[in-house]
């Protein structure tokens, strides 16, 4: 069994947020697979779906950020669910806009969501990359990942969260290299080969 988390901040406020593209993916991943409707588990929203002939939970805690860690940890020990199955769907402000990459274990790089749930559930477990590109200075990072996506950014957002939904199978296979290569090649092939950053020339 798989566990699928996508990172974000609960609520309307947040919902089209940088830092929620993370719930983004994975609500598109249930769409696409035909998930059951979420509901209210492991101090967040879940549901279930067979992606690649793998039975696949998804979750998106609802513990905001910082505390990602704890409902991660709930919905582990319930089903018994080695830190091995676990991907992570998140926000990554050292991608450039509209790029993916997929790693096992590393750095937090600052992230408040990773750092919570390598602090409570250890980590070496998978991360999907969903690149949002940098702000330029440090300084302008928290409002910029608090930010919603800007009207020229959606269209490629979109793209990417339905490629990563559309490639899952790869990941539920444990192919991360192929499924990153498709996922990049499905952005290449809708025109997103290059994205700028907001308010680049």
């Amino acid at each position: 069994m798989l566990l699928f988390v996508g990172l974000g901040n609960p609520g309307s406020r947040y919902s089209g947020n940088r830092h929620n593209i993370g719930f983004m993916a994975v609500d598109e991943i249930a769409r696409v697979h035909r998930a059951a409707p979420w509901r209210r588990r492991f101090q967040g929203e879940a549901t279930e779906a067979t992606i690649g002939g793998e039975r696949a939970i998804l979750l998106k805690p609802e513990t905001y950020m910082n505390e990602s860690g704890r409902a991660v940890g709930e919905a582990m020990r319930f089903f018994k669910i080695a830190l091995a199955d676990v991907v992570v769907f998140h926000d990554e402000l050292d991608l450039p806009p509209a790029k993916m990459r997929v790693k096992l274990g590393g750095g937090n790089a600052g992230h408040n969501g990773l750092r919570s749930i390598t602090a409570l559930c250890g980590n070496d477990y998978r991360r999907v990359r969903l690149g949002i590109g940098h702000p330029g200075a440090k300084e302008l990072v928290h409002a910029y990942v608090l930010n919603d996506f800007g009207k020229s950014e959606r269209d490629w957002v979109d793209d990417l969260c339905r490629a990563c939904a559309d490639h899952a199978e790869f990941l539920a296979e444990g192919d991360d290299a192929g499924y990153q290569n498709k996922v990049h090649l499905a952005m290449e092939g809708r025109g997103w080969g290059e994205v700028k950053r907001l308010g680049e020339k």
